[in-house]
């Protein structure tokens, strides 16, 4: 799987708030965990722990502005997940 993979997702979380929410509620929907190498690591590291815990794999981008663009914001994204339906 690649960064390509989020922009083609038809369910997907955008940010740290919402990402660690889908991992504590429905880990057994999350696919695949994006996170920015650029990220500040306190904000990140909580999400890669529970993510590694959980056994689901974890895709490092390089910077929160490509991981945005992959899911379609303007802005920059720390973390993000593909949900399956």
């Amino acid at each position: 799987m690649s960064i390509d993979d989020i922009r083609q997702a038809r369910k997907k979380t955008i940010g740290t708030n919402q990402t660690l929410k889908v991992l504590k509620q429905s880990t057994e929907r999350v696919v695949r965990v994006y996170v920015a190498r650029d990220a500040e690591s306190r904000v990140v590291e909580p999400i890669v722990q529970l993510a590694n815990k959980l056994g689901l794999p974890v895709e490092w981008v390089d910077s929160m502005r490509q991981l945005g663009k992959a899911c379609g914001i303007e802005v920059g994204a720390a973390t993000a997940s593909i949900v399956a339906d």
